[in-house]
């Protein structure tokens, strides 16, 4: 795996008490996607910018998925990870996520988000 320090840090944050605070990690023009399968064909995706980002903030479960990063990479200004979902110490789900970043310190501009229990 090479260093993905801005997923690391998402991530991070996602699993914490507070994960509103990825707010601060995100560009004025930030746009995502996050498609979230439950599996057996029900999902649901989470799209927009920040705005979007705070509705899926608002309903998620805070402080019980932990995100375990497996692989990653990055090129320029793109990290990808791949990874998988735990609760309770148990499978969750394995996802995958993508991050265009801009600036230093980076911020994101764009996140593409995959997840399913079924793999």
């Amino acid at each position: 795996m090479t260093a993905t320090p801005f997923l690391e840090r998402w991530f991070e944050i996602m699993d914490s008490d507070t994960p509103e605070r990825v707010l601060g990690l995100i560009t004025d023009d930030f746009v995502m996607s996050i498609q979230f399968s439950k599996g057996e064909g029900l999902s649901a995706e989470f799209v927009g910018d920040r705005a979007g980002l705070e509705a899926y903030l608002a309903q998620r479960e805070k402080s019980v998925l932990v995100h375990h990063l497996t692989h990653g990479a990055r090129v320029d200004d793109v990290e990808l990870v791949l990874g998988r979902t735990t609760r309770d110490g148990e499978f969750e789900a394995s996802f995958i996520a993508s991050a265009l970043l801009e600036g230093e310190p980076a911020k994101c501009r764009r996140l593409l988000i995959g997840r399913t229990p079924q793999l």
